[in-house]
C-alpha cells in the first residue's frame, strides 16, 4: 500500500523504512500523515520510532497509543509491541496481567514473537499461572516458524528434559539452527555443546560471535560461566566477555 509523501511523490512503508536511515526526520513526517490517515502500517511504525525517538521526539507513551491503534486494525506485531510495552512500563504503569493477554493474542493468530513473548511469561508465571508445558509447545510453535531465540529455548527444554522427553540430540540440532539463525544465546548454548565435545575451535568461533552481538546482561552471566571452563583457551573467554560488559556499561 502507498501513501502521499508530497502530492507527486508516493512511497511504500518499505521505503519509508529505507528513508529511515537517510532522512529521519522526512521519513517520521510521513510516517504521521500516513498513520493519522489510517494506514495501518505506518501507524505501527509510527509506534516504533516514538519507543525509539527515531526522526521524532521520543514518547513512551505515544508510541503505546499507537501501537494501539494499529493492534486494533489487524497488526499483529502492534499488538506484541503493545504487551512489550506494558511488561517493561513504556509509558505505562508495568502490567503483565494486560502485556500476557496482548501476547496471547498475537500468540493465537500465528506471530512467532507473540508465541516467543507469551512463553516467556507462562514459563517464568509472570501476569499468568505459570505452565511450562504450554510455555514449550509456543516455543516449539515459533522455533518451527524460524524464531531462533525460540529454537535455543527448545533446546533448553529437550537438554534437561523438563515437562519433555530428554533427547540431547534434537537439543544440539536446535541449538545449532538458534545459532545459525543469529541468536546469541544460541550461539553460547552451541559453543558449549561443541566445547565439551573437544571441539574448541568451533566453539570459540561461535563465542566470538556471540560475544559481538550479547547485551549486558548475557555477557554478564555468561562471562562467569566461561571463567569456569575446563579448556584454558574457553576459559581465556571470560576476560572477553568481561571486557565487553565493561563497555556496555559505559554507554
Amino acid at each position: 500500500m502507498g501513501f502521499l509523501l508530497r502530492r507527486e511523490e508516493v512511497l511504500t512503508v518499505e521505503q519509508l523504512q529505507s528513508m529511515l536511515d537517510d532522512s529521519p526526520v522526512r521519513a517520521a513526517q510521513a510516517i504521521l500523515i500516513a498513520a493519522k490517515a489510517g494506514v495501518v502500517e505506518a501507524q505501527a511504525l509510527l509506534g516504533q520510532i516514538l519507543l525509539q525517538g527515531r526522526g521524532i521526539a521520543r514518547d513512551e507513551a505515544l508510541a503505546l497509543r499507537w501501537f494501539q491503534i494499529a493492534a486494533q486494525g489487524g497488526h499483529l506485531m502492534a499488538r506484541n509491541m503493545a504487551g512489550r510495552c506494558l511488561e517493561h512500563g513504556w509509558g505505562c504503569a508495568v502490567d503483565e496481567a494486560a502485556a500476557a493477554r496482548q501476547y496471547r493474542l498475537a500468540a493465537e493468530a500465528g506471530l512467532d514473537w507473540g508465541q516467543y513473548n507469551y512463553a516467556n511469561l507462562l514459563a517464568t508465571g509472570r501476569g499468568v499461572v505459570q505452565n511450562q508445558a504450554q510455555a514449550l509447545t509456543l516455543y516449539r510453535q515459533a522455533a518451527e516458524q524460524g524464531h531462533a531465540k525460540s529454537m535455543n529455548l527448545v533446546g533448553r527444554y529437550l537438554e534437561d528434559g523438563q515437562v519433555c522427553t530428554q533427547d540431547l540430540d534434537a537439543a544440539v540440532e536446535w541449538y545449532r539452527r538458534s545459532a545459525e539463525g543469529g541468536d546469541f544465546r544460541g550461539q553460547f548454548s552451541y559453543a558449549a555443546v561443541l566445547a565439551d565435545r573437544g571441539q574448541v575451535e568451533a566453539a570459540l568461533e561461535w563465542l566470538r560471535k556471540a560475544l559481538v552481538d550479547g547485551n549486558l546482561k548475557f555477557l554478564s552471566t555468561a562471562q562467569k560461566a566461561l571463567a569456569l571452563a575446563n579448556d584454558p583457551q574457553i576459559r581465556a573467554m571470560s576476560a572477553a566477555y568481561q571486557q565487553r560488559a565493561q563497555h556496555l556499561q559505559t554507554l
